[in-house]
């Protein structure tokens, strides 16, 4: 049955257009419209909504209450429309989209410089990333698939082990006056950048070492491991964090280790998928291409199962689930 007091675009339009123009006279002009139209189409939209949305004093347009409440949520709707329709848009006419939850450091340091290459094997399969740090509903939001630091899916599940979770200390090296600290107890006189998602990890890396660790909360915190690692370049202390979200800074020396000592956490960074999405071929070759990424030496991928070995190669129709690590849900990147 047709919801008959749902507002038109056009209605929601011409409304938005009278609350930012003060007049259906100018409205019209902004919307190319007629001014008999714009009456129209506010006169249908309080009539459905059975509210009065402006006082009309002389030739002006006055908001009532309802109507400024209105207008902020009809604004956003036509906002999200035409995100929608340019996101949309944006894929052209490829055939193949897939949708994909991925954590925001993971997605922009570990995932993105790769895509090139899949971008060339698949030219006709687009991929549409939304960061995301904490696990999706798959089914609701229309996610193919999602990247979390997780041991398996929820049942029912494949996954694929992407990247183990190995963090290491770094920082700029005006702030280690151009060497690394060998000892670790040192670095407690510097100031120490948090991770506000992860806020017990130098907490681990300290206790690993024997150490203290009354003193280790002080320093900027940072809510993504994209923001710490920038803190550190800029010299505002010490950051701890995964060795891919900082490789191509150690490489451009704008960062040097700050200790050879290292952590390495479970669980790893892991595609996770519904079989749903194992019945699309896009997919299929998607999942192929970064079952051959995970299988690469360690020396340029660190994302091998933990006895060493790559992951295997899928099947076309079922694609193994890639190692268990350990259980437990889904964590922040």
């Amino acid at each position: 049955m047709r919801n008959v007091h749902h507002p038109t675009v056009a209605e929601l339009r011409a409304f938005v257009a009278c609350m930012e123009k003060g007049s259906v006279t100018a409205a019209a002009d902004s919307l190319s419209l007629t001014q008999s139209t714009v009456s129209r189409s506010l006169a249908l939209l309080e009539e459905k909504l059975g509210v009065p949305l402006f006082h009309r004093v002389r030739k002006r347009l006055v908001p009532s209450d309802a109507g400024r409440l209105f207008a902020v949520d009809a604004a956003g709707i036509l906002a999200r429309l035409e995100e929608a329709t340019v996101k949309t848009m944006a894929f052209g006419g490829r055939r193949d989209i897939l949708n994909l939850a991925v954590l925001p450091t993971f997605a922009s340091r570990w995932l993105t410089p790769r895509l090139q290459g899949f971008s060339t094997s698949a030219p006709e399969i687009s991929l549409n990333l939304a960061a995301r740090l904490l696990p999706v509903d798959h089914e609701r939001y229309g996610f193919d698939a999602s990247i979390l630091r997780t041991a398996q899916g929820p049942a029912g599940f494949g996954a694929l082990m992407l990247e183990t979770d190995r963090l290491v200390p770094v920082a700029s090296p005006r702030l280690m006056e151009g060497g690394a600290v060998r000892d670790a107890g040192a670095l407690l006189a510097l100031p120490l950048l948090q991770q506000a998602t992860r806020p017990t990890l130098w907490l681990e890396w300290f206790r690993e070492a024997g150490l203290d660790v009354r003193n280790i909360l002080r320093g900027h915190r940072f809510d993504q491991f994209a923001t710490v690692v920038e803190g550190a370049v800029a010299g505002l202390g010490v950051a701890l964090v995964p060795d891919f979200a900082v490789r191509r800074e150690l490489e451009a020396g704008l960062l040097v280790p700050a200790s050879p000592r290292t952590l390495s956490l479970a669980p790893p960074y892991t595609l996770v998928y519904p079989q749903r999405s194992v019945e699309r071929s896009a997919f299929r070759t998607f999942l192929r291409w970064l079952t051959e990424l995970a299988a690469e030496a360690p020396s340029q991928l660190a994302g091998t199962a933990p006895d060493g070995t790559g992951a295997r190669e899928p099947s076309a129709g079922v694609v193994p689930p890639g190692p268990t690590v350990t259980d437990g849900p889904p964590l922040p990147e």
